[in-house]
């Protein structure tokens, strides 16, 4: 069997050490576009670009590659998955319409509003002028309330601004719209909502559009600076344990998260086979989503997959 690993991130090089030491017999023969040096000592790396899907594609067909998984959002945001299917190639990954929960904050959003998923409360901005009226209305509270600020597009982790004053939240969307803090295609439209309270969960699971299973559930690290302050970051460490979600929370995000937004997927026609990662904030009222992810996180990768014994 020979498998592709898509991605050059510890999150790709958890998954090639997974499947490197396959529990069930013979190990695959490991491949990972375009890899790292640290990934070569387990896998053979390949020098193509990520979101090069054509040649992608056409290195899976000629090597006759039994399964890809796609570590990284971008080559599922510009349709990878959809251009191997076209192949005949086998893919964990979803279709680039099911990736838009990913690579727009502003669908996802509407996606929960359409299938009653618990989120928080939100505006839509198309420029600064429109966010700062939205802003100074009364639909977010008093000044002194916290506001959150989302680049509607793909930014690495980095499009998401926790403003504690109005002044800071008005700052946050100029950066984005108009400073080039995450690139303008990425901030076009923003996404102002609700800050809410409570502890944050990552919460992973393997799906083929129907039928689920889930991984330990995990929480990583956000803030840049000591005791939770400072700037958001893409995420600089995780842990996984029991305390991070317990059994009521996690059948309460089940029966209320995660079934209705495989059904919503499946009734819209998105076609999610692969990886979806709900982050989760644990409120006093029960879970709610704070983001979708199409893939594996990083870092919670390197955290839940070690813990697996199976392949």
């Amino acid at each position: 069997m020979k498998v592709l690993v898509i991605g050059s991130g510890g999150r790709e090089h958890a998954l090639c050490a997974l499947l490197g030491r396959n529990a069930t017999g013979t190990p695959p023969r490991l491949f990972c576009a375009p890899g790292n040096a640290g990934i070569a000592e387990v896998a053979q790396c390949v020098p193509l670009s990520a979101t090069d899907i054509n040649g992608l594609a056409d290195f899976a067909g000629q090597e006759q590659i039994s399964l890809t998984i796609v570590g990284s959002e971008a080559p599922l945001a510009a349709g990878l998955a959809d251009e191997f299917e076209r192949c005949g190639l086998v893919v964990a990954g979803p279709s680039q319409r099911a990736a838009q929960l990913e690579s727009s904050k502003v669908f996802a959003k509407e996606f929960m509003l359409r299938h009653r998923i618990p989120t928080a409360r939100h505006r839509v901005a198309s420029n600064v002028a429109e966010a700062r009226e939205i802003l100074r209305g009364s639909g977010f509270g008093p000044e002194d309330a916290p506001v959150v600020v989302k680049a509607d597009g793909l930014a690495a982790g980095k499009g998401v601004v926790v403003a504690r004053t109005r002044a800071e939240a008005e700052t946050a969307i100029e950066q984005l719209m108009e400073g080039g803090r995450v690139g303008r295609e990425a901030a076009q439209r923003i996404v102002i909502e609700e800050a809410l309270e409570g502890r944050e969960a990552s919460l992973l699971l393997w799906t083929d559009g129907r039928d689920y299973a889930l991984m330990p559930p995990a929480r990583d690290h956000k803030r840049v600076g000591e005791n939770d302050t400072g700037p958001n970051t893409g995420g600089m460490g995780a842990i996984t344990a029991p305390g991070v979600l317990d059994e009521e929370m996690l059948a309460l995000a089940v029966r209320e998260i995660v079934e209705p937004t495989l059904a919503g997927a499946r009734d819209e026609k998105l076609n999610f086979r692969g990886v979806l990662f709900v982050g989760l904030m644990l409120t006093p009222e029960g879970p709610r989503v704070l983001e979708y992810n199409v893939r594996f996180g990083d870092p919670e990768a390197q955290a839940i997959l070690v813990r697996l014994r199976s392949d």
